[in-house]
């Protein structure tokens, strides 16, 4: 059990070194790298399920949604690091310091909760894509995505550098794929850029609203909050006033660039979808081993869902490995509770992994997309749980000092806090008359 003080992931605590003597690029280098590892959840395989049904059932229209989310994942992960590197603290942490251990246990109980929703959307989509690539039953690729344990494992005992230059690979892998699949599905520029104008449509429309919300809960991610403000901490900066400013400046530049290329990956999905579904009329295409089918002999190309299932597995893959990290997180800074981190990523493995071998075998292979829509619902469901802490505790002088917010990004913080609350409100009041 882990001391109540002591730091977050200690085994990489402060075990990068950031070179005082280097320059800009030199310093932006150094940094680079946790902005990567949270970037990963926002293209996991939980945005192609809402990404694909989205696009191929409302063409463009949706664009707005992963612009909208991107933008307030920027926002909240800037809110997440500046806690972390602040406050020497994560977001865990700081809510049982802040509110006690008894409203720690629900807080940690919600987190684990989007946790084993996101690895629900890894392992299935993971599995998806070795049935795509490689013909193996669901179950069997289900089966494997546990073995990823070792991988892990064997690459948190080389140093935390080699999980960001894996990861940062696989990124480069998923957005050469998707390069290449917009360049042979050639979309139209003028529909795209109108379809980044948010139209009412969206939250009259029950069935567009539900697809909406599935993209902002597979786009902001709460367990990327705890994240964030944790492997933050992995660089060694002078833990002064100047340092400290330092780190967050260039922190927020590795997390801004890295959402970009998140953003345009999803955005690509969604393109892909509408300007090979849509426009041939193709509108009820929701599952990606149908999209898998149909890429193509609708694009005429060879390559293209070969593209389309690596990148699948890319995806899911590197999901995998941050996964375990925010799950240990939240463990050990919310209960005080440490276990060997191979345990952890089996005890998060089969939370997911038991109820997509029961979906899967009671209803068949056709409900995976169905799951991987629900998980990303439910993960939307749990934002508000890390996003109103994440808010009150920077903008409180107390615990941030003279890195506090200032009122503006207090007022932005508090208005964001209210849309997500407030979307899940009106998503719960539309499914219950409506049903999934």
């Amino acid at each position: 059990m882990p001391h109540p003080t002591s730091p977050s992931l200690p085994e990489v605590h402060r075990s990068l070194n950031v070179p005082a003597h280097r320059g800009f690029w030199g310093k932006m280098i150094a940094f680079a790298g946790p902005g990567y590892l949270v970037a990963v959840g926002y293209m996991d395989p939980g945005n192609w399920a809402t990404d694909l049904a989205g696009g191929s059932k409302y063409n463009y229209t949706l664009l707005s949604v992963i612009l909208l989310s991107s933008i307030m994942a920027m926002f909240l992960q800037y809110l997440s690091l500046k806690l972390g590197i602040a406050t020497g603290k994560d977001l865990a942490q700081t809510c049982r310091q802040h509110y006690g251990p008894r409203a720690a246990v629900p807080l940690w109980l919600a987190a684990e909760i989007g946790i084993a929703a996101c690895d629900l959307a890894e392992v299935v989509g993971a599995a998806i894509a070795l049935n795509l690539l490689f013909h193996l039953p669901l179950l069997v690729g289900v089966l494997i995505t546990t073995l990823d344990v070792l991988l892990l494992l064997l690459l948190q005992q080389k140093g935390f550098r080699y999980i960001e230059a894996i990861v940062i690979t696989l990124i480069a892998t998923i957005a050469a794929c998707f390069g290449l699949e917009i360049l042979f599905s050639k979309p139209e520029i003028l529909p795209i850029l109108k379809g980044f104008l948010p139209t009412p449509s969206i939250v009259t429309d029950p069935s567009m609203l539900f697809i909406a919300m599935g993209i902002i809960g597979a786009t902001v991610m709460p367990h990327n909050l705890y994240l964030h403000s944790s492997i933050v901490q992995t660089r060694r900066y002078p833990l002064d006033t100047v340092g400290k400013r330092e780190a967050i400046r260039f922190a927020t530049l590795d997390s801004n660039i890295a959402l970009s290329i998140a953003l345009l990956i999803n955005a690509a999905i969604l393109i892909l979808a509408a300007s090979t579904f849509y426009r041939a009329g193709r509108t009820d295409i929701a599952e990606i081993q149908e999209a898998y089918k149909l890429l193509t002999p609708m694009l005429g190309v060879g390559a293209a869902s070969t593209l389309f299932a690596v990148a699948l597995l890319a995806a899911g893959q590197n999901s995998t490995l941050t996964g375990t990290l925010a799950g240990q997180i939240v463990m050990e800074g919310f209960i005080h509770v440490r276990i060997t981190p191979w345990m952890r990523r089996l005890i998060t493995r089969l939370l997911a992994v038991i109820p997509a071998i029961l979906v899967i075998t009671l209803v068949g292979d056709s409900a995976t997309t169905k799951l991987l829509l629900i998980s990303q619902v439910i993960l939307s469901m749990q934002l508000s749980f890390a996003v109103v802490p994440l808010v009150q505790f920077t903008g409180t002088k107390e615990i941030m000092g003279e890195f506090v917010n200032a009122h503006w990004i207090r007022f932005i913080g508090w208005g964001v806090a209210t849309l997500i609350a407030s979307l899940n409100l009106w998503l719960i009041i539309v499914q219950f008359h409506s049903g999934f």
